[in-house]
């Protein structure tokens, strides 16, 4: 486990760089979504997904620049280590798949575009973005002012995230308080890791128990934690969070926040390198799968329904820059 000034470093350089991860969003997920082999409905999670498509809009297409138009794809970059339902492996364990890729996908058809994706690392999509090597990130990605400065946005989500306890803990988050001195795990770099850090910090300052932030490799290893009892809770995006609890039965959503912290909604948006001349491209797609119902079909398919626009937004308010 990491000390505290030893997470704190580790925020600071990240915030400076503006490249702490997203967090997920959306009401907690019925128990209507569960993975293939389960009972319930079932989702598919194998490699011949039938993914919703839509049809070119010529005059949305059109601005989209022209050596894209004339390349005919779309390089999207998504992250090689998200987790269901937001991007995962299928059960070829090759294949990838998911919410993520359903939606790229869509924005891609409406330009008349070819999507090309591209799974890397989470640090290596922005270096993707700042090289040119992607069009687009579609990888859960919190609009924030700090990436603002190096990054145009079009909002296709909204960003929560969720505290996930053991089944009948009867533990509930409403702010802080609720988390002094509990053992919690969440992502290195991560939003959510930020919250936890301030939280912890504002307990401490109350006089009351900081948390005990602790941290694991793989998410598998945070749900066998927190199952045995050696964590209290995890706190991720909700729809990871959402899926999981829905799909294992094992667990439970004990809180659910804005990702972008108190006072603002946060939200999660196709990412593009500034003034690449795609952001516009991008809203107005996103705004036309909307409008004809693919953008519905895809969210249900996930269980994400509760996350849905209106809209798509070019920029909007994001998380707060870190005061230093």
């Amino acid at each position: 486990m990491k000390s505290r000034r030893a997470v704190l470093t580790a925020l600071a350089s990240l915030t400076a760089l503006g490249l702490l991860t997203a967090c997920g969003s959306g009401e907690a997920a019925t128990g209507e979504i569960k993975p293939e082999g389960q009972k319930g409905n079932g989702i598919n999670v194998g490699p011949d997904q039938k993914r919703v498509h839509t049809a070119k809009v010529d005059a949305i297409a059109a601005q989209v620049p022209e050596a894209i138009r004339k390349r005919g794809t779309l390089v999207v970059g998504v992250s090689a280590n998200s987790s269901p339902p937001l991007a995962f492996r299928a059960t070829d364990d090759k294949t990838l798949i998911g919410a993520e890729l359903d939606l790229a996908t869509l924005v891609a058809d409406t330009l008349g575009l070819k999507p090309e994706f591209d799974p890397v690392s989470w640090e290596n999509l922005f270096v993707g973005l700042d090289s040119g090597k992607y069009d687009a990130v579609f990888s859960n990605v919190t609009v924030t002012e700090e990436r603002k400065d190096k990054y145009d946005f079009a909002t296709y989500r909204l960003d929560d995230l969720a505290f996930e306890a053991k089944k009948g803990s009867g533990w509930k988050v409403k702010g802080p308080e609720d988390v002094a001195g509990r053992k919690i795990a969440v992502g290195s770099g991560t939003n959510q890791e930020k919250i936890l850090v301030e939280w912890s910090a504002l307990n401490e300052k109350a006089g009351r128990k900081g948390v005990d932030i602790t941290y694991f490799q793989n998410t598998s290893d945070y749900y066998l934690a927190l199952q045995s009892g050696r964590i209290d809770g995890y706190l991720g995006p909700n729809p990871v969070v959402a899926y999981h609890v829905a799909s294992a039965g094992e667990t439970e959503v004990a809180g659910k926040f804005s990702g972008a912290g108190d006072g603002l909604q946060g939200k999660i948006a196709a990412t593009t390198k500034k003034d690449s001349g795609l952001v516009a491209a991008y809203a107005a797609a996103v705004d036309h799968i909307v409008g004809n119902g693919t953008y519905a079909q895809v969210l249900e398919r996930w269980g994400l329904g509760s996350e849905a626009v209106e809209k798509s937004e070019i920029n909007p308010p994001g998380l707060p820059r870190t005061k230093n």
